[in-house]
């Protein structure tokens, strides 16, 4: 079947921490993007942040010559500020509330996804009233989809600290939306809970809207980037940069606290089986230092090899290519892994066997398919690794097949379809959505 867009004008948005940021939801919108195409949109727009303020907020970011161009009829917008020094605060977000305004009120019937509930569905909430506040014709439907962040670093801080008002904000915004999403059942769950303890202390009746309203819709992955690969470009890719003559152990994601890369470093240096291999440690993030430090002043120093500079080409080829792929993931108080979406795509890629743990959503993103190792534990990490490098070929074939047939399930184009079914059934949602849909050339 050849998909191609219906004739009529329909657009999609898509409101996100964008690339350069180095996160699995920027990646998930430009997979959204891109599948969007295929899926009767005649136009998308992913609405982000000046790369500029992205830096000043200290989020890890990828080399700008580094990022894959987004295929011809996706663009990238980065409002400017407005105002000036006098406006303290809220200048970026004004410059975003206002451009998502003029998209709405241009005729265009849209589909507007916002990633993060804060300040991203808070934007799209202010910017649908202002629109209709203007008397011009209106055609949109919202998404909203919850990650976990918005949940530990925003709903969860305000409850703990009785901040009534900042917790209402945000949920009033979420239900707000046509359709809310989570990113996986642990998010929904904890969505949930959060709100119940906001009703609890104050009367109010988020949670049962909540619970009445909230849908998983899994994180949307690029899967033909991870199973189509060409066995002598990862060769290649291996070669140059100098991990071909051994084993290694793969580490990919942000470098945060919570991602659990001491203990990985620490059991790596315990598993005799790892002696002769190398861990590479890919990605960036405010422990790069502390974690540079660590592997310096352990035993197994000479054989941490830290990279900083893989893009998106790169990444699925050193995950083919690693002897197992660790994430041994921990909950903190600012974060908790509520999906895994790097832990799918290395089970996409078909290199060795996935060592996690069962950690908030990383259950569903891995199902049966990973070593599951208590949070820190370096000694259980060593003893995964020592299990995952003994096995021979047959059986890790045999495991990578099994692990790549389950991670297919988060393919880009089966997540949006999903999720635009359940945006037409939606009681507010208007009536064109139903017509978003692959179509027979």
């Amino acid at each position: 079947m050849t998909l191609t867009p219906h004739a009529a004008p329909r657009r999609l948005v898509v409101v996100v921490r964008a690339d350069p940021v180095i996160c699995g939801h920027s990646g998930e919108a430009r997979n959204l993007a891109e599948a969007a195409l295929l899926r009767g949109f005649t136009e998308v727009r992913i609405v982000t942040w000046p790369v500029e303020r992205l830096a000043a907020a200290g989020l890890p970011l990828k080399p700008l010559d580094s990022v894959l161009p987004y295929s011809p009829g996706i663009e990238v917008e980065r409002p400017e500020p407005v105002g000036d020094y006098k406006v303290p605060d809220g200048r970026y977000l004004a410059g975003l509330t206002g451009r998502l305004v003029e998209l709405f009120t241009d005729g265009v019937p849209t589909v507007c996804l916002s990633l993060y509930l804060s300040p991203h569905t808070t934007a799209v909430t202010d910017a649908v009233r202002v629109a209709r506040s203007t008397g011009l014709p209106v055609e949109v439907a919202t998404v909203a989809e919850a990650v976990g962040s918005d949940v530990t670093n925003v709903v969860r801080s305000c409850v703990a600290e009785g901040r009534f008002g900042a917790a209402a904000h945000v949920l009033a915004g979420y239900l707000a939306s046509d359709l809310c999403v989570a990113v996986s059942r642990y998010t929904r769950d904890l969505v949930v809970a959060c709100a119940r303890q906001v009703d609890d202390r104050h009367g109010t009746f988020f949670a049962e809207q909540c619970a009445e309203r909230v849908q998983v819709s899994y994180p949307a992955i690029d899967t033909s980037a991870y199973t189509d690969l060409d066995p002598a470009v990862t060769r290649d890719v291996l070669a140059r940069r100098g991990l071909d003559d051994r084993p290694y152990v793969l580490f990919l994601s942000r470098l945060a606290a919570a991602k659990g890369v001491d203990d990985l470093v620490d059991g790596f240096a315990r598993s005799s089986a790892a002696s002769g291999a190398r861990l590479v440690v890919a990605g960036r993030g405010p422990a790069e230092a502390d974690l540079r430090a660590r592997a310096a002043a352990s035993t197994a120093a000479d054989r941490v090899v830290f990279l900083d500079d893989v893009d998106d080409a790169t990444k699925p080829h050193l995950m083919a290519g690693s002897a197992a792929f660790v994430l041994p993931s921990k909950p903190r108080p600012e974060f908790v892994e509520t999906f895994g979406i790097a832990l799918a795509e290395a089970m996409l890629a078909g290199g060795g066997p996935v060592v996690t743990t069962d950690t908030g959503g990383i259950g569903e993103a891995v199902g049966p398919h990973a070593t599951i190792v208590p949070p820190r534990s370096p000694a259980a990490i060593a003893r995964a690794l020592d299990d995952a490098l003994a096995l021979d070929d047959d059986a890790r074939r045999s495991r990578a097949a099994a692990a790549r047939a389950y991670a297919l399930q988060f393919d880009r184009a089966a997540v949006l379809d999903a999720m635009l079914a359940r945006l037409a059934t939606a009681p507010t949602a208007p009536r064109w959505v139903s017509d978003l849909r692959p179509v027979r050339a």
